[in-house]
């Protein structure tokens, strides 16, 4: 019988692995792969797969010159009822497909560690899949499990995200405290107030530990798709006009333009419909330069390329007060300023919506700010200056702890096997 138990994070930009002992009672090793999937544009590769998971999915997606197809932020699609499938290379793939191709990746790297087969996982999932609707979360936790056995764990069990990030804090105390745990990941920010003793790491019962839950379906994507709308969609005609009709203009359709700022629509954005419509309104427009480039950023698959210089210019205004969103291919040519300033009205709405969620949420389970000891954030999106701004100035006399921002999660979930004793 194996004594390893390995804990999963499968994040919506990243997912973690961390490898635990059950018998030395430690982490022995932790593994991270961006949550990328590419598809080469034909079936045949020398080991028999068509896809790539990973960082090497990014290497070989470019070396390629972007064809096949790369898909990100699958874990965005898992709640979604409207999505059943989608065809590559003639073959189906559910959401649950997808998922479990991620999953065996990172537990082939893990079981080649340890050297031999761990079919026990605790797996990290949001509070909410999607802004506390029950049906979609049922869905969401469905298709997960699905994906965690057809990956080979045939022993499961799930753990709230913020909760794995708070067990990984609690190793690091040396004194009982209660803690606030803000998770902010690509998809979610989830929200956890607990009481940690360090006394207590490894205990089987912790349920009266856990004071109160909660989430938003706001992340890093959710930036970068305001981003995305506000800053990269006039380059991409979002204010052509067109005129079918003699003599009477009108603007192209929005939605189009909402279609590319979303990485659940733009992995499936490439239907034989929406490229005829695309045609058309070029057509139709006297040939718009810039609608041009939307049709050359769908047939070309480059959603992935434009989204790295959004990110990329994210990444620079979280410890700058200037960076430069630039972007260069195929005859799409973007060079455009971008100030600290500029960059927080663009995400306003979307940290102003987490800042009222952590006010309700607060306030329905009467926390106040003196029965805070300690704020611990974790997560990707948690190092956004606007982010950080929020927390600081929210509560300026409780110190601001956060621990590896893409591992912590994982190593959390490691150490709570205690699951497995009910």
């Amino acid at each position: 019988m194996s004594n390893f138990l390995y804990g999963i994070d499968f994040g919506t930009t990243n997912s973690a692995l961390s490898i635990y002992d059950e018998q030395k009672k430690e982490i022995i090793d932790t593994i991270s792969i961006p949550s990328l999937i590419y598809f080469t544009e034909t079936k045949s590769m020398v080991d028999g797969e068509s896809h790539i998971v990973g960082e090497n999915a990014i290497e070989a997606y470019l070396n390629d010159g972007m064809k096949g197809r790369f898909i990100k932020s699958i874990k965005q699609i898992l709640s979604r009822s409207t999505f059943t499938e989608t065809r590559i290379h003639n073959k189906r793939y559910t959401a649950s497909d997808l998922v479990t191709l991620i999953l065996k990746d990172l537990k082939a790297k893990a079981d080649q560690i340890i050297g031999e087969e761990c079919h026990k996982a605790v797996i990290g999932r949001p509070v909410f899949f999607d802004d506390d609707n029950t049906s979609k979360d049922t869905l969401a936790q469905t298709r997960l499990k699905k994906a965690a056995e057809m990956a080979g764990f045939t022993d499961v069990r799930f753990q709230f995200e913020p909760i794995g990030a708070a067990f990984a804090y609690e190793k690091t105390i040396k004194n009982k405290e209660r803690v606030l745990v803000a998770d902010l990941g690509g998809g979610t920010t989830d929200f956890t107030y607990l009481i940690l003793d360090p006394e207590k790491v490894g205990s089987q019962n912790r349920k009266n530990d856990m004071i109160a839950s909660g989430g938003i379906y706001i992340g890093g994507d959710s930036l970068d798709s305001a981003f995305m709308w506000d800053r990269g969609t006039p380059y991409f005609g979002k204010n052509t006009m067109y005129e079918a009709t003699p003599g009477k203009k009108l603007n192209v359709p929005k939605s189009l333009f909402a279609n590319i700022c979303t990485w659940d629509k733009m992995n499936f954005f490439n239907g034989l419909k929406i490229q005829k419509e695309m045609e058309d309104y070029y057509y139709y427009s006297g040939n718009d330069p810039k609608f041009k480039n939307l049709i050359t950023l769908v047939d070309q698959n480059l959603g992935y390329s434009v989204f790295r210089a959004i990110e990329k210019t994210k990444i620079e205004l979280s410890d700058q007060t200037q960076s430069d969103f630039r972007y260069s291919n195929m005859g799409i040519e973007i060079d455009e300023s971008i100030s600290i300033e500029q960059y927080n009205g663009i995400i306003e709405k979307d940290v102003n919506k987490i800042e009222a969620y952590l006010n309700q949420f607060m306030e329905d389970h009467q926390i106040k700010p003196e029965d805070i000891d300690c704020l611990f954030l974790t997560g990707g999106t948690s190092m956004v200056a606007a982010i950080q701004h929020l927390f600081k100035t929210k509560f300026p006399h409780i110190p601001l702890n956060s621990g590896d921002n893409f591992k912590s999660v994982a190593k959390g979930l490691a150490y709570s096997g205690y699951l497995f004793e009910n």
